[in-house]
């Protein structure tokens, strides 16, 4: 027998435990699905309720994952450390399902997800700029890059994630994934922004935008926001522009109207020269000398960006003088210009609807740069538990991390311990699923791939007789996380197809496949935890 035989006689459409990548896995997208109009609870006893099969709700959750998440209407900050396969890339997706839910219900009071995850190109690009890429010992160039990541290259990071897109939306560019969504036409929202919003947001993008078109695009946001250059600088500009007519004027009164003497008509065509010559001096050696300075300073300090001096100097020139100033741009690697640009960002969203930021780390081992190194990944995140940072007004941050930080945390000193404030920021110590957690996800899964009408059943329908569900329960429990549990489920059913006839119709997993396949996946997921197993 085979397991489509064997699914197609119990009415199930698709194997439920076959995924193990939370990205990829269809039947988890069903169940993640965040039911609308009814609050979860309700949604749950309406199914209840409901004759037929189960029907995919977004309740197969971790215990913990209503405190992770928290109110998204005032976002706060959450630490979670867990297993490999433990389910914190779920988590992620189901806390990206539920802010939509969120947005959704409260278009005016949205928060924006920033998806702090994809840290791969972000290391890179700093490493590149560090100053320790060149090629002395491979990886040890890397991990001594890694030690001087701060907590200002992550702030940078998360505005090169969210400015590109709120100016693709503003501008009407092609929307890349995860664009951010004004609800309206972006004329319309362009008119929400007041005077100060707008400066806002053309500095941000003027620091932040995609490398590739920062300085055009800073030119059409600046013309879409109807913001001038300045006064001072078009003053400039005008002198450069019409000063030759100061001296041509004065040549032309010489030759034509006579009546001064020779030498007052010379001094008069030499100091509208003069004023010409300053001006072009002002503008076109003083003024680019003084934009491409800033450029090369904030090129220095924004290290995971790959803009180039001059980039950032053609953006910089098209700013008000007020804004183009070293007190407001990252030139120095204080935290408060920083924090100053996320409560920019915040500005500039508040009118358009997001009245928050949430803010998701994930994968962090992942990585080239890092490949499960403990220490690379806490020189990365240490950074980050920075009381200050964690506990920003409108701004939560989810923090899903590696169980290897875990350890590295408690051999940290009380003044560490000081500066994090781990106690308030909602900390779950371990990811950690019991049997019975994993009886019922897997059982949600089994119930989200029936077909339409099919008779209802349950996980422990597929086992013989004397196989009870505490029997099912306290083997899950040997698995500890779900990636497991789905393995094991997976390798029953496949063991018991593979020693069974088509002909003989054998229904159900007998117990001694059973007791046989927990023994030795068992023994896998112990030596797994040793480091011994690969997987």
């Amino acid at each position: 027998m085979n397991l489509g035989q064997f699914f197609e006689h119990w009415s199930i459409a698709e194997n439920p435990f076959r995924g193990e990548e939370a990205r990829d896995d269809a039947v988890f997208a069903r169940l993640s699905r965040e039911p609308e109009g009814a609050s979860p609870a309700q949604a749950v006893r309406d199914q209840a309720e409901t004759p037929g099969p189960a029907k995919p709700l977004g309740d197969a959750r971790h215990s913990d994952f209503e405190k992770i998440v928290g109110d998204l209407a005032r976002p706060s900050t959450s630490i979670v450390f867990g297993e490999k396969g433990s389910g914190k890339t779920a988590l992620r997706l189901q806390i990206e399902a539920r802010a939509r839910r969120h947005n959704g219900r409260n278009p005016a009071e949205r928060v924006l997800m920033i998806a702090h995850d994809d840290l791969n190109a972000v290391l890179d690009r700093f490493h590149e700029r560090s100053g320790f890429s060149e090629p002395r010992s491979g990886q040890a160039t890397a991990s001594e890059s890694l030690k001087h990541f701060r907590l200002v290259d992550h702030i940078d990071a998360m505005l090169l994630w969210a400015v590109p897109r709120l100016v693709d939306a503003l501008l009407e560019e092609p929307t890349p994934p995860n664009a951010i969504e004004l609800g309206e036409s972006n004329k319309k929202a362009l008119r929400k922004l007041d005077g100060g919003a707008r400066r806002d947001l053309l500095l941000l993008q003027s620091v932040y935008d995609r490398p590739d078109s920062a300085e055009v695009r800073t030119g059409r946001l600046r013309r879409a926001l109807k913001l001038p250059l300045g006064g001072g600088r078009l003053a400039w500009d005008a002198a450069l522009f019409a000063g030759w007519i100061l001296p041509l004027a004065a040549l032309i009164g010489w030759w034509q109207l006579g009546g001064l003497p020779d030498v007052v008509w010379w001094v008069l065509v030499a100091a509208g020269a003069v004023v010409w010559a300053a001006a072009g001096v002002k503008r076109l050696v003083l003024d680019r000398m003084a934009t491409h300075r800033l450029g090369r300073k904030v090129r220095k300090q924004v290290r995971v960006s790959s803009r180039t001096d001059t980039s950032y100097a053609h953006s910089f020139a098209q700013l008000e003088p007020a804004l183009a100033s070293p007190g407001s741009l990252p030139t120095t690697d204080a935290d408060d210009t920083r924090y100053a640009m996320l409560d920019r960002l915040r500005r500039v969203l508040a009118p358009l609807g997001y009245r928050g930021l949430l803010i998701v780390i994930d994968r962090v081992d992942e990585p080239s740069l890092i490949s499960g190194n403990p220490e690379a990944m806490r020189a990365i995140i240490w950074p980050l538990l920075n009381n200050k940072f964690l506990q920003m007004d409108g701004v939560g941050v989810k923090m899903l991390l590696p169980i290897e930080l875990r350890h590295a945390l408690y051999r940290e000193s009380s003044a560490f311990f000081q500066e994090a404030r781990l106690d308030k920021q909602n900390l779950v110590d371990r990811l950690s699923w019991t049997g019975a957690m994993l009886y019922d996800l897997c059982d949600a899964r089994l119930k989200a791939c029936l077909e339409p009408g099919a008779k209802p059943i349950t996980l422990v329908d597929l086992f013989a007789e004397d196989v009870t569900e505490r029997d099912l329960v306290d083997a899950l429990d040997q698995m500890h996380q779900p990636r497991d549990a789905f393995k094991f489920l997976y390798q029953c059913l496949s063991e018991h197809c593979s020693n069974v006839t088509a002909q003989q119709q054998a229904w159900r997993v007998p117990r001694l496949v059973l007791e046989g396949v927990r023994k030795r996946q068992s023994e896998r997921v112990q030596q797994l935890y040793r480091g011994i197993s690969p997987a």
